[in-house]
């Protein structure tokens, strides 16, 4: 058995095809990690979808910015805006299944046997892994409940910007929302930064790379993530960014968890010309 992760789809089936090829991954034996924005801004949003649904039973997906949208949309709580490519899943005869599948995932994955966390974005820098796991879960309940189209209707937002253990409501879920699926940049106190997207170097010279934040308290872990095309497939120790820009035009890459020291693999993205980021 294999445990791979890869880095963000966003809707670009063929290089996802090409490089499970690649992988010969084997749904039988093999387990397969996304770190989330499955869908969107790719040619492909449903064809992924329906793969990921039909291979479930061996899938471990995280909800990344671009998944939370369409649920967003899909549950009437905002209009698509003109980029977005996922109106072949919401115009499905089986999005309710392909929807209700995708409202299932977590935002948080740890498996303490393999000794790997997968998020989306990353982890606010005062947050520990026990911390981290439980407010995963509050947004995860919101999103499974009866009443989680109240929730998604709340959830766009800047702000609050930094964690608070007093903030409550859906300020509270907002900020950990934030924080899991589109934090890049904070500062040393954790304070989100949303305008910079560019690589690390680019941003003001009070913001830092979440996983540069001295004093980080999960700093411990070994955590697998996208949501950062500028940023690339990049690998050090305990940090694994998997989002290497398939959608902009660049590659789609894997890492084998079970045997880390495995090299990456990759497979270019084509015929996205008309795709945009």
């Amino acid at each position: 058995m294999a445990v791979y992760a890869i880095g963000d789809v966003q809707g670009c089936y063929d290089p996802l095809r090409r490089l499970l090829d690649l992988l010969r991954f084997d749904p039988a034996t093999d387990v397969l990690w996304l770190v989330g924005d499955l869908i969107n801004r790719g040619p492909h949003s449903a064809e992924v979808l329906r793969l990921l649904y039909g291979l479930s039973e061996c899938v471990v997906a995280v909800l990344g910015n671009h998944d939370l949208t369409l649920l967003a949309v899909a549950a009437g709580q905002v209009k698509p805006k003109r980029k977005d490519t996922f109106h072949s899943i919401l115009e499905a005869s089986d999005r309710d299944e392909l929807l209700g599948w995708l409202r299932q995932r977590p935002l948080l994955h740890h498996d303490a046997t393999l000794g790997f966390t997968m998020v989306h974005a990353g982890l606010p820098p005062q947050w520990d892994l026990r911390q981290a796991l439980r407010y995963a879960a509050e947004v995860e309940a919101a999103l499974r409940g009866v009443d989680y189209k109240r929730f998604l209707a709340q959830m766009f937002g800047d702000k609050p910007r930094r964690w608070r253990d007093d903030l409550t409501g859906y300020d509270r879920l907002r900020v950990i929302t934030n924080a899991l699926t589109r934090m890049r940049f904070c500062t040393v106190d954790g304070a989100l930064s949303f305008a910079e997207k560019e690589a690390p170097g680019s941003q003001g010279s009070s913001l830092l790379p979440w996983f540069d934040v001295p004093d980080r308290r999960s700093a411990d872990l070994n955590v697998v993530f996208g949501h950062w095309a500028a940023l690339g497939y990049y690998r050090r120790p305990g940090i694994f960014a998997l989002d290497s820009g398939c959608v902009w035009g660049n590659r789609l890459t894997a890492i084998q968890l079970d045997d880390p020291i495995v090299p990456a693999w990759s497979v270019p993205a084509i015929d996205l010309a008309s795709a945009s980021a």
